[in-house]
């Protein structure tokens, strides 16, 4: 205690000393300066075609930003026509390059993606352990054209969904997935959800996440995006960086 009060008093002339216009131990102290609140423009001023063709495939003018370079090689492979993203009146789903592999460099393999939780089917099932042998996707090709097809309309939803009108409890949403649409057995992706891989009404569900973070959008449940709210000339764009699953969680009683 003794030792504790001859501190206090050796040093107890500094809480004395005035702080203003002057230096302590040789630090200045932190200015005064007027903070300018400013809030991020999410109008993006082009079309979302215009958005996916800007920030996929290297160009002279690009050599850099190229996030969607995998959704845009999927959509290639499966012919699609990127004039559907200039449709008026709709909510698009982005996919990040992370959203269909990241490669890590020192494996040098894939380690996480689309491609990851959809494996090709490379044979029959293990009469032993009753699982099917696979591997990890390694181009689009691997999957038939049909099904990365309607991956990618399962990603085109019907009607402009954002912060402003997607509340804290699932709302349901058509997207451009014709109903019935069933998924291949080539990869894992047709053996969920009831063996169709695809929702049967090709529909979504959208959510606020309502938690400490940024208030992610959630797709059924699973799926938080990475950035949203863009909002282009024609549409509004969500970007998702992870896996995103196209069907509906069943709803358990």
């Amino acid at each position: 205690m003794n030792t504790i009060r001859l501190i206090l008093k050796r040093y107890a002339f500094l809480l004395l000393l005035p702080l203003s216009g002057c230096t302590l131990f040789d630090m200045e102290l932190q200015k005064k300066y007027d903070y300018e609140h400013k809030t991020l423009d999410p109008n993006i001023n082009i079309t979302a075609r215009q958005f996916l063709e800007n920030r996929s495939y290297e160009s002279a003018v690009n050599t850099k930003d190229t996030v969607f370079k995998w959704m845009r090689k999927g959509l290639d492979y499966a012919g699609i026509d990127l004039a559907a993203y200039e449709k008026q009146g709709m909510t698009f789903i982005f996919l990040h390059n992370d959203a269909i592999r990241v490669y890590d460099s020192k494996t040098k393999k894939t380690s996480a993606g689309l491609w990851v939780d959809f494996p090709i089917i490379t044979g029959p099932v293990n009469p032993s352990t009753g699982l099917f042998p696979t591997r990890i996707a390694e181009k689009w090709e691997d999957y038939p054209k049909e099904d990365v097809k309607n991956l990618f309309l399962y990603l085109m939803v019907q009607g402009t969904y954002n912060f402003n009108n997607i509340p804290l409890n699932n709302i349901t949403v058509q997207t451009m997935l014709p109903p019935g649409s069933i998924a291949s057995q080539r990869s894992m992706l047709g053996f969920l959800n009831s063996k169709t891989g695809f929702d049967q009404e090709g529909k979504m569900e959208l959510k606020i996440l309502n938690n400490d973070d940024l208030a992610p959008i959630m797709i059924n449940d699973k799926t938080s995006n990475r950035s949203g709210g863009y909002i282009a000339t024609n549409s509004i764009v969500h970007v998702y960086g992870n896996t995103i699953y196209p069907f509906r969680t069943p709803k358990t009683l």
